[in-house]
C-alpha cells in the first residue's frame, strides 16, 4: 500500500476497509434517493416540512420507500377508482367520524348514476350506481391511505420482526429430501439464522416447502384501530371493517414481501462473508515447494486423467489410465504410473476429490506399498478445475494439450502452489461456502475478486514469473496492464527494479505507486526489491539499517539477517519515528519487513496433509480419534476431511468446549485439526465429528 494512504486509513485490516467500502456505498445511494423522493414529492407540490424531516430522519432505503410509497404514482387501483368517482370527501368523512347524519343519506349525495350523460353510463369506472357502492368506493380510498401510512408499516413491521415467526411445512412429506427438517418448522423472525433462511428459499423454489410469516394479527390490528377508531360512532363497524381489508388486502403481503427480501438480503449478505472468509485461508494454502507433482483426475468410463509437472510447475509428461469401472485395468495403471514415477522423480500425487476420487485414492495407495521410491499423496479440492479448463486462459496456455488432461494439471499445480493456480478461475467456482448460487452473483463477484486480490497482495508477486491472471489481481495493474507487463518482460528479459514497471506501456505513475509495493523482484538490483517496502520508503528502510550499523546487502547474509532481527526488534519507534521524519505505522511496516525480507507468508499457513494410505468409511468407530483438514466453514459448523468419502460435521456445539458464536472465529479452511468420531450415519455415509472431545 502507498505509505500515504496507510498512514490515512489507520492501519485497518482489508477486510474492515471493504465493510467500510459497501457501508460507504449503501450511504451513498440512501442519500442519492432521498434526494430523488424529495424531488419527486416537491413537483407534485405536496412537500411539507414534516416530509422533509422524516427524509433526514430515515437510516434504510426500506424507510424512505415507505415515507415516498402514498405519492408514488400508482397503477390503477380500487382506490384511484374510487377517487376519480369523486369518493374522496366520503371517505374524509367516515375517516373524521364527526357526521351525525345517517351515513346512508351523506352517501346519497354521491350516487350520480341519474346525472349522468348515457356516454358516461357506459364508462363503469365513473358510475356510483348505488348507497352500498358509494361507501365501498370510500372504504377502499381510506383502506390505501392506511397502508401508505409510513409510521403505521414502521410500527408493524416492528413488531413482526419481534413477535413473528417464519413457519415452513412440507409439500411432498412422503419423500426424504434435503428438506426433511424443515417439513414441520417454524422459527422466530428475529433469530433464524442466514443458512436456514437459505436453504428454505431453495426448498420453497424447488417445491418442497410452503412458506409463510405468522405474526400476531390481533395486536397489529388493534395498534391501527387505536388511531384511527375515535370513541363508538355508527362509523365505528365500517372503519373495523376497513382496516383488516387494508391489513389483508394491502399491508400483509407487501410487508410479508419486504420482510422476507429483507431476510434474504441479509443471509446473502452473511454467505458472502462466509465465502470470503473461507476463500482466503484457501488462496493462501502454504505451496509444497520443491517437490515434482503427479496431478490425478478422477473419472470411470473415460479413464483417470494424468499430468506430471517439475517443481517449477513446467509440464512434463500427461496420460489417461484405466484403473476404476468399467475397465478396472488395475496393472495396466500401476506399470504406467510406475514408470512417469520412476522416470521424473515424482515426490506427491495430487489426487482430485470428485466422482471416483476414493476409489482412486484406494488405487494410488495401493500402488506406492509397491515401489521403492517415497511418495505421498494428498486430496486436493477439483472446484472449478473443469471450468479452468474449458477456459480461453487455459487454451492460451495448452493449446495442443486435450481440454480433459487440463484438469490433472490444474490439481498438480494447485498442490505445488494454490494462489498462482486459483486466481485463473472465477472466484465462484472455487467452491467453500453456503448457498453461492443462490446469492446476489454481481455481489459475490465483486466481494471475492477483492478477496482474491487482498490475497495476492498479502503474498506479493514475482513479476517475472507471474502469469498475467495473477498480476492482474495486484492493486492498480487491470488485465490490459497485466499482459503488457508479460509483453514487456518477454521483448526485454526479467525486470531488474520496480522502477521499471513505469517503462510498461499503460502502466502509470498512479498505478505504479499502488502496485510497487506489492511487487517482488528476486535477483535484482536492490535487495529491497525482494520486500513490501515500497521504493519510495528505501530511503527511511536504509537508514534504520544505517542506524543499527547493517546495509541493504547484509539482507541477503543468512548470518547477518540473524543479527539485524535481533537489532531491529530494539529499535525504539516512537524515537525513531521522529528523527527519520516518518510515521511510527510506516515505520513499523518496514522494520517488520526488513525482518523477513522475501519470506512468504504462507508458509506460517497449516501445512497440507500428505497421507500413504486410505481410510475406508467401514474403518471409522465412534470415539476415533482422527487428524483432519477443514474443508469448509459454514454458520453452523465445520466440515472436515478425515480421509473418508465425505467430508465430517463438526456442528458448531462441537468446536468447543467455550461458547463459540461464529465457526469462523475457531477454525478456517486449510487448517489442520484433531476430531472425534461421535456418530456415525451408515445409509448416507456420514460421520458427526467433534473438537470439543479431541482436545
Amino acid at each position: 500500500m502507498h505509505v500515504t494512504e496507510k498512514k490515512q486509513l489507520g492501519g485497518l485490516s482489508d477486510e474492515i476497509l471493504r465493510e467500510l467500502g459497501e457501508r460507504l456505498d449503501y450511504l451513498r445511494n440512501l442519500e442519492v434517493r432521498k434526494e430523488e423522493v424529495k424531488t419527486s414529492i416537491e413537483n407534485q407540490g405536496k412537500l411539507t416540512e414534516e416530509i422533509v424531516k422524516s427524509l433526514e430522519e430515515a437510516k434504510t432505503l426500506a424507510e424512505v420507500e415507505d415515507i415516498y410509497r402514498p405519492y408514488k404514482q400508482k397503477k390503477k387501483t380500487r382506490a384511484t377508482v374510487a377517487k376519480a368517482k369523486g369518493l374522496e370527501p366520503l371517505a374524509d368523512i367516515i375517516t373524521e367520524q364527526k357526521e351525525t347524519t345517517p351515513i346512508e343519506e351523506i352517501a346519497l349525495k354521491y350516487v350520480n348514476i341519474d346525472t349522468l350523460s348515457e356516454e358516461d353510463k357506459q364508462n363503469k369506472d365513473k358510475v356510483v350506481a348505488s348507497v352500498e357502492e358509494a361507501i365501498a368506493g370510500a372504504k377502499d380510498i381510506i383502506a390505501e391511505n392506511i397502508s401508505d401510512n409510513p409510521e403505521y408499516r414502521k410500527q408493524i413491521k416492528r413488531k413482526c420482526y419481534r413477535d413473528g415467526f417464519i413457519v415452513s411445512k412440507g409439500t411432498k412429506v412422503e419423500e426424504k429430501t434435503a428438506y426433511n427438517m424443515y417439513y414441520e418448522f417454524q422459527e422466530k423472525i428475529n433469530r433464524i439464522p442466514s443458512h436456514r433462511i437459505l436453504a428454505i428459499n431453495r426448498g420453497e423454489k424447488e417445491e418442497y416447502l410452503k412458506v409463510k410469516l405468522d405474526k400476531n394479527e390481533e395486536d397489529i390490528l388493534n395498534y391501527i384501530k387505536h388511531d384511527i377508531v375515535k370513541g363508538n360512532t355508527q362509523f365505528t363497524s365500517i372503519l373495523e371493517a376497513t382496516i383488516e381489508d387494508s391489513w389483508k388486502r394491502l399491508i400483509e403481503p407487501s410487508i410479508d414481501r419486504e420482510i422476507r427480501s429483507d431476510l434474504t438480503e441479509k443471509a446473502e449478505d452473511q454467505a458472502i462473508k462466509v465465502f470470503g472468509k473461507n476463500a482466503k485461508p484457501l488462496l493462501l494454502a502454504a505451496p509444497l515447494k520443491g517437490y515434482n507433482v503427479m496431478g490425478f483426475d478422477p473419472a470411470y468410463r473415460t479413464g483417470c486423467k494424468i499430468a506430471v509437472i517439475d517443481e517449477t510447475g513446467k509440464l512434463l509428461a500427461t496420460t489417461t489410465v484405466y484403473p476404476t469401472e468399467p475397465q478396472n485395468d488395475i496393472e495396466g495403471a500401476k506399470k504406467e504410473l510406475k514408470t512417469l514415477i520412476a522416470k521424473y522423480k515424482v515426490n506427491v500425487i495430487a489426487i482430485g476429490n470428485g466422482t471416483a476420487s476414493r476409489e482412486s485414492e484406494n488405487f494410488v495407495s495401493n500402488m506406492i506399498k509397491e515401489i521403492e521410491e517415497k511418495v505421498h499423496y494428498a486430496i486436493v479440492s477439483e472446484a472449478g478445475a473443469s471450468v479452468y479448463s474449458a477456459s480461453k486462459l487455459a487454451t492460451e496456455e495448452y493449446p495442443d494439450i486435450n481440454v480433459s488432461l487440463r484438469g490433472a494439471i490444474s490439481i498438480a499445480r494447485r498442490l505445488q502452489d494454490p494462489l498462482a493456480e486459483l486466481v485463473k478461475i472465477d472466484p465462484k467456482a472455487i467452491g467453500v461456502g453456503q448457498y453461492q448460487h443462490d446469492v446476489n452473483q454481481t455481489k459475490l463477484t465483486q466481494s471475492l475478486s477483492g478477496v482474491v486480490e487482498n490475497a495476492v497482495n498479502e503474498v506479493g508477486v514475482d513479476v517475472n514469473t507471474a502469469t498475467p491472471s495473477l498480476l492482474s489481481y495486484v492493486s492498480g495493474i487491470n488485465k490490459t496492464i497485466a499482459n503488457n507487463i508479460v509483453k514487456y518482460r518477454d521483448e526485454n528479459g526479467k525486470l531488474k527494479e520496480r522502477k521499471e514497471l513505469l517503462k510498461v506501456a499503460k502502466l502509470g505513475k498512479v498505478a505504479f505507486e499502488q502496485c510497487a509495493g506489492f511487487i517482488r523482484i528476486p535477483g535484482g538490483k536492490n535487495p529491497l526489491e525482494i520486500t513490501a517496502v515500497h521504493p519510495e520508503s528505501y530511503e527511511i528502510a536504509e537508514n534504520v539499517l544505517q542506524k543499527i550499523e547493517y546495509s541493504k546487502n547484509d539482507l541477503l547474509d543468512k548470518e547477518k539477517l540473524k543479527q539485524i532481527k535481533i537489532k531491529l526488534a530494539e529499535v525504539k519507534i516512537s524515537e525513531t519515528a521522529k528523527e527519520l521524519n516518518v510515521g511510527e505505522m510506516t515505520l513499523k511496516d518496514i522494520i517488520d519487513e526488513l525482518s523477513k525480507p522475501g519470506r512468504d507468508p504462507r508458509d506460517d499457513m497449516p501445512k497440507q496433509v500428505l497421507r500413504t494410505d486410505v481410510l475406508k468409511f467401514e474403518d471409522l468407530i465412534e470415539g476415533m480419534i482422527l487428524t483432519g483438514t477443514v474443508r469448509n466453514v459454514t454458520d453452523f459448523g465445520a466440515f472436515v476431511d478425515i480421509g473418508v468419502k465425505h467430508d465430517g460435521l463438526v456442528h458448531i456445539s462441537q468446536l468447543s468446549s467455550s461458547f463459540v458464536k461464529n465457526p469462523s472465529d475457531v477454525v478456517a479452511v486449510g487448517d489442520i485439526v484433531k476430531v472425534k468420531v461421535i456418530g456415525i450415519d451408515s445409509e448416507r455415509q456420514k460421520a458427526q465429528l467433534s473438537m470439543k472431545e479431541a482436545q
